[in-house]
Parts: C-alpha cells; structure tokens; sequence
C-alpha cells in the first residue's frame, strides 16, 4: 500500500494525461490506497488550488444481519410455510421445528397471506408460494432498484439499512502542476547566510485566519449578576456590609434574632453545626441578658416565648443559615454606636443542610437589603421594594402576608414580568415568589438599645435563581460548583438586567 505522497503522486500524474478522475474511491481501489488517505490528500490539494473536488454522494440500501440471514434461508413466513407438511401438523409440533423468531414472525405473516389455516391442525391452504421478500433481499444484494413500496416495506421490517456513498470527482485547478513543491513557511538562519530566501516560494500569509485564543481571566454569571445586583444598591444609597464571617454562633444567627430555640431550623438536618471549634463564648454579656430575657419573659409588649433559655444553645457555631446573622451584629453596632438613618445590604454566601437536586445546594448566595430610620413604615417598605425591583426590570409586584420569627409584619413578593425569577405567564395565570421581606421585631431591635422610634424595614431573594433564568440554565449544578462546565465560564454573554 502507497503512502500518502505516493497517492498525491500518482493522482497528479494521472491527471497530467486525463480530464478527470470520476469517482475517487475506484481510483483509490486501483491504487491500492485506503479511501480516507486519498481523501486527505485530496482535500490538501484542492486547498492549494492543484485540483477540483467535487462531492459525489450516492444513497443506496444495504442488508442487516437479519437481512442476511433471510436472503440465504428464505423469509420467515415461506419457512414456515414449508415446514407445514401435506397432512397438517400441531401448532406445538410445528413451532418445535423452527428457531422462536422465525415461527413468531413466519407464523403471523403467512396466516395473514392467508397461507395456512388452523382447524384443528396447522395445513397450507394454497399449493406453492414464491419468497418474494428473499428475492426483493438477493436484488438489495446485487444493487438492484426496488420500488419505493418494496424498500419501505422491507425498511418497516428492519431487514435493510440506508447506507451512504462518498467520494470525490476530481480535475485540474488553477495552479495544477504535476509535482507539489510545499511552500516555505518561514525564512530560517539558513535562508539568510546563503541568500536563498528570493528564490524560495513561500505560502502566501493568511490575513484573515484568526490566532491562538489567549488565555486569560473569566468572570462567572454570579460575578456579573452580583455586580449588578450591588450597583443598583449603591444608586440607591446602601452601605454595604462586612459578610466574611462564614462562621456565626448560634447567638447571632438564631437568638438575636429571636428565633426561639426549638424552632426547627436549628434542627441538624437544616444548619451545619460546627465540631472544632464547637463553641463561642465571648459574648456582649449585658447584650446577652437582654436577649435571654426577651426569650424567657417577653418585654416592650410581647410576652415572649416562655421557656428556659439555654446559654449552650446560643454557643453553639454553625455555618450561617442567612446573612440575616451580618444584619443584627451591625444594627447591635449602630446602637452602640449612637442611632443614625442606614441603609445596608450584602450579597454573600449562606450554608444549609438541604438535599441537592436541580433548583437546591448546601450552599448559595444571599441577597439582603434593609433600612434603619425613625418612623418607617410598611408603606415604606412597599415603595422601597417597587423602586428597587424596578430597576431589575419587575414593574408590577404583588405582596401576600407571611411569617418570619423575626419580621412583623411580613411579606411575600410576587412579581408578574418575566425577565427575571420565574414569572407571570400568560398560559398559566399565575403569579411567581421572588422574595421575603418585613419589618424586624422590636424584641428584636429594642434589646440591642435603638431608640423606640427606629424601625428596620428589610428584604433578601437570591443570586442563583435569576442567574439561571438570565443565562437559561435549568440545572443549579451547572451554575455552581464542581460540575461546572469551564466553556459557559469562558464564553458566558454581558449580563444585562433591567427591560
């Protein structure tokens, strides 16, 4: 068998003393070549302008394995049928003398050829039958044209294949010649000492090929929403807050919050409990009291939640279930600090102990904002949210009361546009969540020492839910974490929020 410049040799000679070469794959028989080598060079030599290739492509039909077996056997229904003999024979006689497929099939066939006949025994009720599957299999064989009824039928019964043909018709290009000298693709030292680089063809310079890709830095979706997100917080006046602590006691996480102790979220099926260190014992002690007492007596009106509060439960560390935990540590901060208006918000990462599926992880972002201010109200909140979800693109809102231990009163955001969460569809009718939002408790504010008047009026969704639905990715895992395909890090579009 030739090499391939023996092939490109013989295919340029040949063409020296011919108009054509008419189907490349008999050329390549003749040769002693493998088709697809001679395809490659062919290609190679109609890039450089040498040759003229043209696709020639033929359909025809070729026998399956089955197919094989009947066109030397006979068809199932004329085996059977010939199985049956002269004084009739027992459908259990008759299917011992056949392989299973072949009376399974040649038995329902030939009855419904009307063949056969069953009362009682199995007898032919015609004289002679002629195998015209076998034959319209034996002419697929040789090549021959079938009629289109008799290819479908065959094709229906799986006894034939398409199989298609591929080659190339060949002639002479615009810079045939009948030897190939490759072009230089570059000037060497050599060229240089010996001034040989004028007489050297050189491959002309492709202008318009593109070159290597560099390799540089990717912003994820989530960084880009996250941008985003954060830069219409800070169009609109919001601070924003310190979010690197992953680890949070129990204290700020939950009590502070006046979460009671025997909610479920502090269940270990819900919250990452911490083994090293387990605990955290430094505390604003005074702070501490307050909020005890809060829980055990009530107090600024409320009556609590009257059990005994436990100092052990408050020590406990956990991975924070919310950046809700970063909200009271800085509102406890600004009533140390002295009361002044603010705006906060942060988007980070929160931890719970959820079964992961397409829309759920143990881990994902957080979004939160809140206002701090005398004399604010649920009307208030209610302008806040329209203003802010506005510039993500959601005009109209719906609110449905909720409960949250540390929000009263509380309330559910639904939105009805799409460009973002989930929607209102026109098929479905039906309003889309995308967020909690309320007013915090004052057993919740007045413990830390702000004033009676201020009020926390606040809200948070999440990072992942409108980054899936921006970039159509149905599947959180294919967003974050180690299942990541790197090609939707690297080509991922412009993120852009907003109608």
């Amino acid at each position: 068998m030739r090499d391939a410049d023996g092939a490109e040799r013989a295919l340029l000679a040949f063409l020296e003393s011919n108009a054509e070469i008419s189907n490349s794959e008999a050329f390549a028989r003749d040769l002693g070549v493998d088709h697809e080598l001679l395809a490659g060079t062919i290609k190679s030599l109609h890039g450089f302008g040498f040759i003229e290739a043209k696709d020639v492509r033929r359909e025809s039909w070729e026998l399956t394995e089955e197919g094989l077996v009947y066109s030397r056997n006979g068809s199932p229904e004329v085996q059977v049928f010939d199985a049956v003999p002269a004084g009739g024979i027992s459908r259990e006689d008759l299917q011992r003398k056949l392989d299973d497929s072949v009376f399974s099939i040649g038995f329902r066939k030939a009855m419904s050829n009307k063949w056969l006949e069953t009362k009682p025994l199995v007898s032919r009720k015609v004289l002679k039958v002629e195998d015209v599957v076998k034959q319209q299999l034996l002419d697929v064989k040789d090549g021959k044209n079938l009629s289109a009824a008799d290819i479908d039928a065959l094709k229906k019964r799986k006894l034939i294949v398409p199989k298609v043909w591929k080659a190339y018709s060949i002639t002479k290009g615009a810079n045939y010649a009948p030897t190939r000298t490759k072009a230089a693709t570059e000037v060497t030292r050599e060229m240089l000492l010996k001034e040989t680089w004028s007489e050297v063809a050189f491959k002309p310079y492709n202008f318009q090929a593109l070159g290597q890709p560099t390799e540089g830095g990717h912003l994820h979706p989530l960084l880009k929403v996250r941008t985003k997100f954060r830069q219409i917080f800070l169009e609109m006046g919001f601070e924003e807050m310190p979010t690197n602590n992953f680890v949070e006691s129990s204290f700020w996480n939950f009590d502070a919050l006046f979460q009671p102790q025997q909610h479920p979220a502090r269940d270990s099926h819900d919250t990452f409990f911490l083994k090293s260190p387990c605990k955290t014992q430094t505390f604003p002690e005074d702070y501490l009291e307050r909020v005890k007492t809060i829980h055990e007596q009530g107090g600024f009106g409320s009556i609590g939640y009257m059990y005994d509060w436990k100092r052990e439960e408050a020590e406990k560390n956990v991975l924070r279930t919310h950046t809700t935990a970063v909200s009271s540590r800085m509102l406890y901060k600004l009533a140390q600090d002295g009361f002044v208006p603010k705006r906060y918000f942060s988007i980070d990462r929160v931890f719970r102990n959820e079964a992961v599926d397409r829309t759920h992880l143990a881990e994902f972002h957080q979004i939160e904002g809140l206002i701090c201010d005398k004399g604010l109200t649920l009307g208030d909140l209610i302008g806040v949210l329209n203003d802010f979800f506005s510039r993500l693109g959601m005009k109209k809102l719906r609110f449905k009361p909720a409960y949250n231990p540390y929000t009263e009163p509380s309330m559910e955001i639904f939105r009805q546009v799409y460009p973002l969460y989930g929607s209102y569809h026109e098929q479905l009718n039906k309003w889309v969540e995308v967020g909690n939002s309320g007013m915090f408790r004052p057993e919740m504010l007045l413990p830390m020492g702000l004033p009676d008047d201020v009020s926390v009026i606040a809200w948070g969704l999440s990072l992942e839910r409108p980054t899936m639905i921006l970039y159509g990715i149905d599947n959180i895992r294919d967003l974050f974490g180690h299942k990541v395909d790197l090609k939707l890090i690297k080509s991922n579009p412009i993120c852009r929020l907003g109608m």
